[in-house]
């Protein structure tokens, strides 16, 4: 990756402006800028074919101030220190803003699951868990699923750290099957919270969803579920991609049938009665919403003036690079910043865990009905997103004092139905040092 793309130096750059525009104190700006603890392990894993082969795996805690660190584990074969580092401080300011009790974490292999089997998966999920396995746990670091891993990866993680400790735990991880202490919801949520921001932000701007073109970059889990969502709203899906190319048609695409296609051949490229287009030509085709929902840096200073969709929902983590910011917000358009549009995943974890702790456990309807209160508390932040008009410098929501942006009346302590933060036996009698 080029060093001007370096993701890390992206999430540093962020940082830096968020500080100066809210005056934050120069020693807070300094422990915020480097992550608390930074962890790089070998796993030699036993292939299909009797070899073994070394794998390099990474987990990072970025900031332990307001509780456990929370984030996903993804493989990759591009992953890099540096982009965990940067997914970690992201982790941190989202579940901040959704004034959640976590700070951030991440962590990653590099591999190509594409290319392995699943009991090659499964040895490297429980070889890494073993190697990670002093740095996680359920009131110190909560993993969950991200790109290329899954339900089942999680499934491992959590039997691995069960078998180590001698009893079940369930909230070593989220993100986990229903039977295995799951949550109803989890699947969806970061795709539903991406598609009610989007909602949000077409509120704000007073346009019509019935009126309105979709496309979206990544038609994986999170860009298939927020655009079924929105599709529902009344929005008209013309363009999807995913890792091997994209598909367009202005008249629009079927959702439920581009689900099925990708489903039966693995991408949506084998779909019918639309034209190919690449990731790259996707971008910048008109349309009035765009929704990233992929990998980092998609849009940089080199294509951000052809885009031409007139709201940007970053459902991946940093698809929008620092410059082009800047070009976005000069020419007017409103994008809705990553760590408000893809916080629905998190929030759910959140839940999960919660039923994990408790062993009292939601169903489907409580889950979503609890993810849309809080992601409607949180209008305002839609509203203040990367616009001139919004009286933020950068154009990122507003965090405040990183308790969240004011949609539970300010309470520190989130309430979920009878219970609150407070009432969690397993956090309320735990103690942490939070000096950093």
């Amino acid at each position: 990756m080029p060093q001007e793309m370096n993701p890390h130096d992206h999430a540093l750059e962020q940082l830096d402006k968020a500080a100066q525009l809210m005056n934050l104190d120069p020693t807070l700006h300094k422990i915020f800028s480097k992550p608390k603890r930074v962890l790089e392990v070998s796993i030699p894993v036993e292939m299909d074919s009797g070899e073994y082969e070394v794998f390099t795996g990474y987990r990072v805690q970025h900031n332990f101030n307001r509780g456990p660190t929370k984030g996903g584990i993804r493989y990759h074969p591009a992953v890099t220190l540096d982009e965990i580092k940067a997914l970690a401080m992201w982790m941190t300011w989202k579940c901040a803003v959704v004034n959640i009790p976590y700070g951030g974490a991440k962590g990653g292999v590099v591999c190509n699951p594409k290319q392995m089997g699943t009991k090659e998966l499964e040895h490297l999920t429980r070889r890494f868990t073993v190697e990670i396995i002093g740095m996680i746990g359920p009131d110190s670091d909560i993993p969950a699923p991200d790109v290329y891993t899954n339900p089942q990866v999680m499934a491992w993680m959590m039997d691995t750290y069960s078998i180590v400790k001698g009893s079940r735990v369930l909230g070593v991880v989220t993100g986990k099957p229903l039977s295995a202490g799951g949550s109803h919801g989890r699947r969806e949520a970061t795709g539903r919270g991406t598609a009610i921001t989007t909602l949000n932000a077409c509120r704000h701007l007073k346009m019509n969803p019935e009126e309105l073109r979709l496309v979206v970059q990544g038609f994986g889990n999170v860009g298939s579920v927020s655009a079924k969502i929105l599709d529902e709203a009344g929005l008209r899906l013309i363009a999807a991609s995913d890792s091997q190319g994209g598909v367009y048609n202005p008249r629009g695409l079927e959702v439920a049938k581009l689900v099925e296609v990708k489903a039966q051949g693995g991408s949506v490229i084998h779909y019918g009665d639309a034209d190919r287009v690449s990731n790259e030509e996707l971008l910048e085709l008109e349309t009035d919403i765009l929704i990233p929902a992929a990998l980092e840096h998609v849009i940089t200073e080199e294509n951000a003036p052809r885009i031409k969709a007139r709201i940007v929902a970053e459902a991946a983590n940093g698809p929008t690079t620092v410059g082009a910011d800047a070009i976005l917000e000069d020419r007017g358009v409103f994008v809705a910043p990553d760590i408000l549009t893809n916080a629905g995943g998190v929030v759910v974890s959140y839940f999960e865990w919660i039923q994990g702790t408790q062993s009292f456990f939601w169903d489907e309807a409580t889950v979503n009905e609890q993810l849309e209160r809080i992601m409607q508390g949180l209008r305002g932040c839609a509203g203040a997103s990367r616009r001139t008009d919004s009286g933020n410098a950068d154009g990122r929501a507003h965090s405040g004092d990183l308790t969240g942006c004011g949609g539970h009346d300010g309470q520190r302590h989130l309430p979920l139905g009878g219970a609150t933060l407070k009432s969690i036996p397993s956090w309320k009698t735990r103690e942490r040092n939070t000096v950093a």
